[in-house]
């Protein structure tokens, strides 16, 4: 490949990948926007992002830059997160809180939230499809499923009993230390391992975590009194969440794709 063709290639995914968090880039860019300029007396904050989350949603349908099945994510995350959201934000839990006021919204969770999470599904359904991913070595589907379960399940009970986390870590290695991703950003498909892939995208939503928080969204108990940025170490938490949400995506695509005739380069 000349540089030329190098760098044509890398503006590509470039452009393919914003396509791909347009939802997530625009909560994000409302809370930050929202947190510094905010003229709406009458209408929470919050509230005032759920709203604009939802009319979002339906621009981006109407105009068909997301299609059903990725709105079917949306809602599929949507139900997911506000349960965990539910039992996370509880009086006797407190992982963390949600300081401002709000009117659309469950117990101690703002129904915004869930669409925060439902923007990394979304990201998920449309990358998959904008970059047309096949795998190979991919593990049965039903283990993954299993490990998902022991994921979801380790978020409600590691406050009771021990932490599961390193243990799921582990397992996700050994089914997928082998797997490959392939993905075409124009012609030709390029690779590199699954794991390593979820890992990038971790490493981006715990940026984008610390920008939400700076922000107030949400704060941890350690934020309370002064901003800081969030531990390193919740970066296992938005991995083993990654998995979560890639499995899910995976389940309404019924896609497993092997990479046996794609051009790799």
């Amino acid at each position: 490949m000349t540089l030329k063709s190098i760098i044509h290639e890398f503006w590509v995914f470039g452009l393919k990948q914003a396509y791909a968090c347009l939802f997530g880039g625009f909560l994000l860019g409302i809370m930050v926007i929202t947190r510094y300029w905010y003229p709406l007396e009458s209408l929470h904050r919050y509230d005032f992002i759920f709203l604009a989350a939802i009319a979002f949603q339906l621009l981006l349908l109407l105009t068909r830059l997301e299609t059903p099945r990725e709105f079917l994510v949306i809602i599929v995350f949507h139900l997911v997160a506000t349960v965990m959201e539910l039992f996370k934000t509880s009086d006797a839990i407190g992982s963390w809180v949600y300081p401002e006021a709000y009117f659309f919204g469950i117990a101690n969770v703002p129904l915004f939230t869930g669409f925060m999470y439902s923007a990394v599904g979304s990201y998920l359904a449309r990358v998959w499809r904008i970059f047309e991913f096949r795998y190979s070595q991919y593990p049965p589907v039903s283990w993954t499923v299993l490990l998902v379960i022991g994921i979801y399940i380790n978020f409600f009970t590691h406050h009771f009993i021990w932490d599961f986390r390193w243990v799921l870590l582990a397992i996700t290695g050994l089914l997928f230390f082998r797997t490959t991703i392939h993905f075409r950003v124009i012609s030709a498909y390029r690779q590199m391992p699954l794991l390593l892939g979820w890992f990038l995208v971790a490493m981006f939503i715990w940026l984008a975590e610390n920008i939400a928080t700076f922000t107030h969204v949400w704060i941890y108990p350690n934020q309370t009194g002064q901003w800081e940025m969030v531990s390193l170490t919740k970066l296992s938490s938005w991995y083993l969440l990654m998995l979560l949400s890639f499995v899910l995506v995976s389940l309404i695509n019924r896609k497993h794709s092997t990479a046996s005739t794609a051009k790799i380069v």
